[in-house]
């Protein structure tokens, strides 16, 4: 009964962390609405207009947009990323560090429900590198087991790709961590030229013998 009750409650200084994240959230989003109320300057932004909308015309469906449209998705944009800052500051300071790293972005968007639509993009350090260790160890169940999301495992699906951000989106991050990685010299099974009984024999090699047509359908 002890033991439950040790893995029911989070340590001492994370419940603190994460009471003190929620006064922070809490500050920031009424500071935040009072300025958006009072707001009377809708020409200076923190974010490119320009970059926004090249986004949104991305949908081909999209054919025009208003200039309000683009203004509130500037400060949508930086409404999400000073929240994801926030959030990923506990999980740095958690870990007695005054460097917002990659990984505190990842275990922010995995504590957080809203954010699962980026738990793919963002992928955790440690995962990264056992699903690369898992492809260089021949792939196989291993490698794709080692890749499972951290949320919700697909029941018998491969995890889909992941995808590295190109530009870190806060100051202080290193962009060295940015850089895209190499390609993984993988290729199905099917090109690999196993033959049924697991010799390793080459399909198309001599000695062995082309199966026969299927017969012509009537």
């Amino acid at each position: 009964m002890d033991n439950q009750q040790l893995h029911s409650y989070p340590p001492a200084p994370f419940h603190h962390l994460l009471q003190q994240l929620h006064q922070q959230l809490e500050m920031f989003w009424n500071h935040r609405r009072q300025e958006i109320e009072h707001a009377t300057d809708f020409k200076n932004h923190q974010l490119p207009l320009a970059r926004i909308k090249k986004i949104m015309k991305a949908d081909e469906d999209v054919r025009m947009i208003s200039a309000e449209a683009t203004v509130l998705f500037a400060k949508a944009c930086e409404l999400f990323i000073l929240e994801l800052t926030i959030r990923s500051w506990l999980h740095a300071e958690e870990n007695k560090r005054r460097t917002l790293q990659k990984n505190d972005i990842a275990a922010a968007i995995s504590r957080t429900e809203i954010f699962d639509f980026l738990v793919d993009i963002v992928p955790k350090e440690e995962e990264v590198k056992e699903e690369g260790l898992g492809l260089a160890g021949g792939g196989g169940a291993g490698g794709e087991a080692a890749g499972v999301p951290y949320y919700y495992p697909p029941m018998g699906q491969p995890a889909p790709p992941r995808v590295m951000v190109g530009q870190p989106a806060v100051a202080g991050i290193d962009p060295s961590m940015y850089a895209k990685q190499p390609a993984q010299a993988w290729q199905p099974m099917w090109h690999q030229g196993l033959s049924e009984d697991g010799s390793g024999q080459s399909l198309d090699g001599p000695g062995y013998a082309a199966p026969p047509p299927p017969p012509a359908s009537r």
